[in-house]
């Protein structure tokens, strides 16, 4: 998912649009996590960016979308970017 959200939308809150973001994210990851992975891979990964826009967007990990969605809120944007990107996932061995 490459895509520029839209904070403000004409007759919609601020806050119940960006619940609706984090719902579709929420959704999007479920789904590419249901998707069976090819052999060999433990499970999926997920590469993603957020910022203003795609060049200057930052690197973050998926469990701090929804901290990063609710900030760019309190920072009153308009839009924002944002990427995930599913990659083959790899158990680590536990070294004893």
């Amino acid at each position: 998912m490459k895509k520029t959200f839209q904070i403000k939308v004409d007759n919609k809150a601020p806050e119940r649009q960006v619940d609706s973001i984090k719902h579709e994210v929420k959704k999007y990851l479920g789904r590419e996590r249901r998707k069976s992975t090819p052999e060999g891979v433990d499970f999926w990964d997920f590469d993603c960016r957020i910022g203003d826009n795609a060049q200057v967007a930052k690197s973050i990990d998926t469990t701090e979308i929804n901290g990063e969605i609710t900030k760019l809120l309190e920072d009153k944007k308009e839009s924002f970017y944002l990427e995930i990107l599913a990659k083959p996932g790899h158990k680590q061995k536990k070294s004893s």
